[in-house]
């Protein structure tokens, strides 16, 4: 592995960490009042594979062979069809709505579970080993997350449906699985085709499994009654969230292995919370009341049990290996 190539890609994968953790505030903003969930799906799936079949089209008018649309084997048509389904139908549906249920703050928490969900997906489809060591992480990230779901359901029991709820923490956990099955079935396809390629033809499949689903809440958007901050909002979810990032995202995949990109969803609780005592400081939210001794602790015991799966004791594993 080139180590120029290495750098690139563990600076897409921090750009994508920063980009997703503004996205827990900034689309939590607007649902559900201005945009259903599911609807807000509808525009970014159908926006990014507009934007990607745009992309796929100039850049390949520009290469020696000028040939737009690779071709694509048979046997590999099974690899997109999961991809789209695990990587944006499913991943996409299940965030949205769980982060309009419940506090950025545990949403990204939850999600930073991904790296233990890729472990146990590439053991299935791989025959991974699952050390003692990892095999301890498992249970320690479980344990955190478990005590995260009961917080959770105290406040639905009591309706505190400021914060965080059971249903929607359970729709992110839904999330990380079917993104940790996504980052293990599509890094073949990364090693076959180009970026763009592949990153297109998964978001046209997801589209395709999306639209039944958010159709009727994408048609009841009142478009007219938009604010300039609404339109910002969903021009940040549609060009950074998803265009944006899952293009960087592919293109890292395609240098480093699929844990390493896992490991970066740290970031995004982190960030997260950098964001959410700025917007308190400024007095326009009150996201930093889900913060407390109890998420504290579930954090402490998520960040370490995803440490024991997913970081090796040889760095040089992390940085650049694949």
């Amino acid at each position: 592995m080139d180590r120029d190539n290495s750098i690139w890609a563990h600076l897409a994968l921090f750009v994508v960490g920063a980009v997703y953790a503004g996205n827990y505030v900034v689309a939590k903003g607007i649902m559900p009042d201005v945009v259903g969930p599911s609807g807000f799906i509808v525009l970014r799936v159908v926006g990014g594979s507009a934007m990607f079949f745009f992309t796929m089209v100039v850049t390949g008018l520009f290469t020696k062979s000028r040939r737009v649309f690779e071709k694509i084997d048979r046997k590999d048509w099974w690899r997109f069809v999961v991809s789209g389904l695990s990587g944006v139908a499913v991943n996409q549906l299940c965030f949205f709505n769980g982060l309009s249920l419940t506090s950025p703050i545990n949403a990204s928490l939850i999600m930073t579970i991904n790296p233990i969900f890729v472990l146990l997906v590439s053991s299935v489809l791989l025959g991974s080993v699952i050390t003692k060591r990892k095999l301890l992480g498992i249970f320690v990230g479980g344990l955190g997350a478990s005590m995260l779901f009961l917080s959770s359901a105290e406040n639905t029991a009591s309706e505190h449906l400021s914060g965080s709820t059971l249903l929607g923490d359970i729709f992110i956990l839904i999330n990380a699985l079917s993104y940790g099955v996504y980052l293990v079935v599509v890094k073949p396809l990364m090693k076959k085709y180009r970026p763009l390629t592949v990153i297109t033809w998964v978001f046209f499949i997801g589209t395709v499994f999306v639209l039944p689903v958010g159709w009727d809440q994408a048609t009841q958007i009142m478009w007219g009654s938009l604010t300039p901050s609404h339109i910002r909002s969903i021009a940040y979810v549609i060009l950074g969230t998803t265009f944006l990032a899952y293009l960087l995202n592919i293109i890292a995949l395609q240098r480093v292995a699929p844990v390493v990109v896992s490991i970066y969803i740290y970031l995004q609780p982190l960030l997260v919370l950098a964001l959410v005592g700025i917007l308190a400081l400024l007095g326009v939210s009150e996201y930093h009341k889900d913060v407390n001794l109890m998420t504290g602790i579930c954090a402490v015991a998520i960040f370490t049990g995803v440490w024991l799966v997913s970081v090796p004791k040889d760095w040089k594993t992390v940085v650049g290996k694949s």
